[in-house]
């Protein structure tokens, strides 16, 4: 079931919240709307999926993980985990929203952000997310942060670049591909919170 294709990573762009089918068919490119459809209908007699319209003012319908299906993040981010450590990993390569979240779920280091409590909205083109450190702990969350303490606005490649040390704050703000704004100290902690695997030790 999960090896059909295209099912595996519907379930990826599922893992930070509800979407709506043709949000789900944006962060597929390459999948046509029959497959992701026929992929949806699968994953919901499964019940690994389910389909729910969202209460007034929203009155629309979206697909959502079921508890089961979320216990698939460990999965996700197991497998991403492997691929980062591949000496041949490509990170010039376009980056989805979502893939680039969930990247930060699989780079964040516990140990480091240990006595570490913030939360940071991340602006990444129209879509909005809530990253809150919790002594530890990491919960990233599609919606609008509460009062956060900084505000990061940038593009999944940006990003990246941020958590690889590639470029620094400053230097990506310089070029335009980034703007911040809140706790500065608290971004500068943050972005050290999501160390990129050494590829040096892995076989070519």
């Amino acid at each position: 079931m999960i090896g059909e294709r295209w099912a595996l990573l519907v379930v990826r762009d599922l893992l930070l919240g509800p979407k709506r089918f043709t949000d789900l068919l944006a962060g597929l490119p390459g999948a046509s709307s029959d497959v992701v459809a026929q992929r949806l209908r699968d994953l919901c007699e499964a019940g690994v999926v389910r389909r729910r319209r969202l209460a007034p003012p929203a009155n629309i319908w979206v697909y959502e993980l079921t508890s089961w299906g979320a216990d698939l993040e460990g999965v996700i981010l197991g497998l991403a985990g492997w691929v980062h450590q591949s000496p041949r990993m490509r990170y010039d390569l376009p980056l989805s929203v979502d893939s680039a979240m969930l990247s930060l779920k699989m780079l964040f280091d516990h140990a480091a952000a240990r006595d570490i409590r913030t939360t940071i909205a991340l602006h990444l083109g129209d879509e909005r997310f809530s990253v809150r450190v919790d002594d530890g702990n990491l919960t990233i969350a599609r919606a609008e942060a509460d009062n956060p303490d900084a505000i990061l606005v940038t593009d999944p490649a940006s990003l990246l670049s941020l958590m690889r040390a590639r470029q620094s704050l400053d230097e990506l703000v310089a070029v335009g591909h980034l703007q911040t704004s809140g706790d500065r100290l608290a971004l500068e902690q943050f972005v050290q919170l999501f160390p990129v695997p050494d590829q040096s030790g892995a076989e070519a």
